[in-house]
């Protein structure tokens, strides 16, 4: 093992004080032999046998730093891991839980891939399979690190009703009208809403994610995905100020864009966003399914049906967590029928609420339900 800066410092100067003893020595040596004649009065003083003294010890000690030095650098460094090999539990405890509680202490020295592979090992520890956790972990990464957007208190309310006109087949059609509000940090300066028909087109919408909403509407369904009568973005704002929608339409669907604001993303403040949309589905579809795009804390999702011709409608909770979404139902009492569900925790992106019902058209005399549920 190499000598540090400091052992070397040391050593020259065991080096520095062996010469000046030894030369000092030499020097006493030379006065004591010529005193006499030079100087009488330091005849009395035993200075041949001072100089001879530090003249052996000079000697002596640039001799033995020469023959000890790698010997007695070697037991300083044979101390020194003993010391650590002794003390290395009680600094691996006390780093772990300086870890545990300080995220800043973390911070400060890891790099986003060793956290991932803390991580993994953590939970792979907690798992008790490294497979499954490093699989877990990924998806998490994934879905919640790595999302450019997280989304706060969401508020979904959709409302169902009749249609005047129906589809290309003549089956009737619901009007979807839905708005949306929720907080969050903007990653991008323009937000698109996106309806197609051609299956490629849509996948590679997929992929812009947030940027950009996209709804398929297949050909089979009789609608005419490029029509505005199909879909319409018809509100947006942001912190309740109204923005400007550009709508452009082409053969296989058409986009909506709205300008957010580069300001908005560079200051990296929260927002709150308000948008409404308005969309046909087939009244014999029997469901309305609604993605989550981003992590999402905090989601209520309401469902008002009063208009329509629909018997009972039941709630498909899609969210994967160990807690349970809220559902509740219009009272018999009351006038109007709406359902709604309501999640406090976190939803993961590709969940959702879905709603399934059932029309009055469709059921015999005896299988209409007593109540909503």
């Amino acid at each position: 093992m190499r000598a540090t800066s400091l052992q070397r410092i040391y050593r020259l100067k065991v080096t520095i004080v062996a010469l000046v003893s030894l030369f000092f020595g030499v020097g006493l040596q030379i006065l004591a032999a010529h005193a006499a004649t030079v100087a009488p009065a330091l005849t009395f003083l035993p200075l041949s046998e001072i100089g001879g003294t530090l003249f052996a010890a000079g000697l002596f000690g640039i001799a033995w730093d020469y023959f000890d030095g790698k010997d007695k650098e070697e037991r300083e460094n044979e101390r020194i891991r003993a010391i650590l090999k002794e003390s290395a539990p009680d600094f691996r405890d006390a780093v772990v839980r300086g870890f545990a509680v300080e995220n800043d202490d973390l911070k400060r020295v890891a790099t986003p891939e060793l956290l991932d592979q803390i991580a993994g090992n953590v939970l792979a520890l907690r798992l008790g399979d490294r497979e499954f956790a490093e699989e877990v972990y990924a998806d998490v990464r994934d879905q919640a690190i790595r999302a450019p957007e997280r989304w706060h208190d969401v508020d979904v309310q959709i409302r169902l009703s009749p249609a005047g006109e129906r589809n290309a087949k003549g089956v009737p059609l619901f009007i979807v009208t839905a708005r949306w509000e929720y907080t969050f940090i903007p990653s991008h300066a323009t937000q698109r809403f996106a309806c197609v028909s051609d299956k490629d087109e849509f996948r590679e919408l997929v992929t812009d994610i947030p940027a950009t909403a996209a709804w398929f509407m297949t050909p089979a369904s009789g609608l005419n995905a490029s029509a505005q009568e199909s879909f319409e973005l018809v509100q947006y704002s942001i912190d309740g100020q109204e923005r400007s929608i550009r709508r452009s339409a082409r053969k296989t669907g058409q986009t909506y864009s709205v300008n957010i604001g580069e300001d908005a993303v560079r200051s990296q403040q929260p927002v709150t966003v308000s948008f409404t949309y308005r969309t046909l589905t087939l009244q014999a579809g029997h469901m309305l399914h609604f993605d989550i795009d981003q992590p999402t804390k905090g989601l209520t999702v309401s469902l008002d049906y009063s208009d329509t011709d629909i018997a009972q409608v039941k709630v498909l909770d899609l969210i994967a967590s160990s807690k349970h979404a809220r559902i509740q139902r219009t009272p018999q009492s009351v006038p109007g029928r709406s359902v709604s569900v309501d999640f406090d925790g976190w939803v993961f992106p590709r969940t959702g609420i879905a709603f399934v019902w059932s029309m009055n058209s469709e059921l015999r005399t005896d299988q209409v339900p007593k109540n909503r549920d």
